[in-house]
Parts: structure tokens; sequence; C-alpha cells
């Protein structure tokens, strides 16, 4: 009885060694024999092939949409004056402006009471801006007739509508690819590039009104920019409504005065019965007695 018990066992234990190995073995073809899923490719958007002859879509942002506001510098009696051209959108702004400025002044800037000193004919050759300075080529016509004071509006003329930009603050001159040291016969100094300091003196009027610009359209309230250089930094202004009626006054105060030149920067709502040209009015009252010194005005398109 123990001879068959053990006999038992062992063939038992011989099977169920035989039927591990059997499980191994079928473990192991499975995972030889089993392919693994091919990974999926990425889906990628087509990418439209230009034809022969047609010019590839271009790797940068082509010209800005809409317009653009450029600040003009022209001349109002013997002094500078300022006018916005709307523009469309560009990325060669100071390009841009030289041009606005050396078109001269359009109908509605006549109106206004904007000349030039530029003599016509003078063309904008080239224009670049680097570190802070604009280098602007000019034709020859530039430096052609007028006496010291026009010499001087030309030039400044040139050097505040490029510095209206922040990225310049001074400007070299050229003519037809030549660096010049001085313009014209008169001897008005720009070499080393010069900034609106060396021209404030002499052709900036006591208030220069910077913004609104004429026959702009404004609505309330009116934003008034500028540049002065009145007693104890004061001015006056006015907005004259299209029916000639005064609907606000006020005055304001620029950043120096008495003698140095500095900015203001005032905010001024109003109301009126109905939109038309109206004005804006800006002055000094005289210390001496009281009066309008120093008046500048200037048309408004006045919406509601």
């Amino acid at each position: 009885m123990r001879t068959r018990s053990v006999r038992a066992r062992t063939v038992l234990g011989a099977l169920l060694v035989v039927l591990m190995l059997a499980v191994a073995l079928v473990g192991i073809s499975t995972c030889v024999s089993t392919t693994p899923d091919e990974p999926e490719e990425p889906a990628v958007e087509p990418t439209a092939t230009p034809e022969p002859g047609e010019p590839a879509e271009p790797a940068e942002p082509g010209e800005p949409e809409g317009t653009s506001e450029l600040t003009i510098y022209l001349v109002r009696g013997e002094t500078l004056g300022v006018t916005i051209r709307e523009v469309p959108g560009t990325v060669a702004v100071a390009r841009a402006a030289l041009e606005e400025l050396l078109a001269g002044p359009s109908d509605l800037d006549d109106e206004a009471g904007l000349t030039t000193a530029i003599p016509e004919g003078t063309r904008l050759n080239d224009v670049s801006v680097a570190d802070g300075v604009a280098t602007v080529d000019l034709s020859p016509e530039f430096e052609s007739g007028g006496g010291s004071l026009s010499m001087q509006l030309r030039v400044s003329q040139v050097v505040f509508t490029l510095t209206s930009f922040p990225t310049v603050d001074a400007v070299a001159f050229m003519i037809d690819g030549q660096p010049v040291e001085a313009i014209g016969g008169e001897g008005v100094m720009v070499d080393p590039p010069v900034s609106r300091a060396a021209f404030a003196d002499n052709t900036l009027p006591a208030i220069l009104l910077e913004s609104p610009g004429p026959w702009q359209e404004v609505s309330s309230p009116l934003r008034i920019i500028g540049t002065s250089n009145t007693f104890e930094a004061t001015f006056n202004y006015e907005i004259v409504d299209p029916a000639g009626a005064i609907v606000a006054e006020g005055f304001g105060t620029a950043t120096a005065g008495m003698g140095t030149w500095g900015t203001f920067d005032v905010t001024v709502p109003y109301e009126i019965a109905r939109p038309g040209v109206g004005a804006l009015i800006v002055f000094e009252s005289s210390a001496k007695d009281g009066s309008r010194i120093n008046l500048v005005e200037i048309p408004l398109r006045m919406g509601e």
C-alpha cells in the first residue's frame, strides 16, 4: 500500500512539472509571436505648395491694417504749428511722416493758417533709424532759397516731425547721399545730430498745441497736449461749440515755464447741443495787463 502511494505521488509530481513546462512554453511563444500595434502617425495639416511662379506666403506679417495718425510740423506765422495726418497703416512710419511733410500743407491746413518753409520739389531719398538717431537723406532742393529764419524753420520741421516718435531722439542730415555739417548758406548746424532742444528757442511759439490738430474729429472729454514756455508755466483754454458759445474754459499748468520749456496734458469735459465745427483756443494772459497773448485757435469737428 505504501509503495503504491509513493508511486502515485511521484507520477502526480511529474505531471505537474510537465504541465508547468507547457504553460511556460505557451507564454514564451505568445510573447515572441505577438507583434505590437504600430504607432499612429500624428495628424498634420496639409501645407499648400505654391505653384511655379507664385510667391510663397511671407514669413513675417504684412503691413498693419487700419490707419495711422502722424503728427506733422508745419509753420504758423514765424513759428511751428502742428497738423495731424491719417495714413494707411504702415510699419515705415518715419518715411510716411516725412513724405506727408514734404507734400506740404493741404487745403484744410491752409484754412487753419498753416504753411511750410520746405522748398517745393524737395524729395526724400531715404530715412533710417538706429540707436535713437534718424538719418534723413534729402534732395538738394531742401537747401535752396530762404534766409536764416526759413532755414531754421525747415530743419526744425524735419527734426520735430521725426522726434515725435519715441524711438528718435536726434536727427542727422544727408543731401543726395552725402553727410552734411550744415544746411544752406545760412549754415544751420546739423552735425552732430540735432534734437528738439537745438531749435526750441528759435522756432517754437510760446504755446505749441500738439493735440488735437486742426479739423480733427473730437468728442468729450477733450485731451489737450502740447509744449509751452509761459509765465508761471500756465496757459488758458476755451472750447467753443458750433454755435460759437464757450462750453468749457479754464487753465492748465505745464511741467516748466518762465524761460524753460515744459509740456502739458489736460483733459477737459464739455457738452454741446449739436455736432459741427467748433474751435479750441489756447492763450496766455499777459502778466502786464491781463490781455490775451500767444493765442492759437484751431477748428475742430465736434461730435456728440
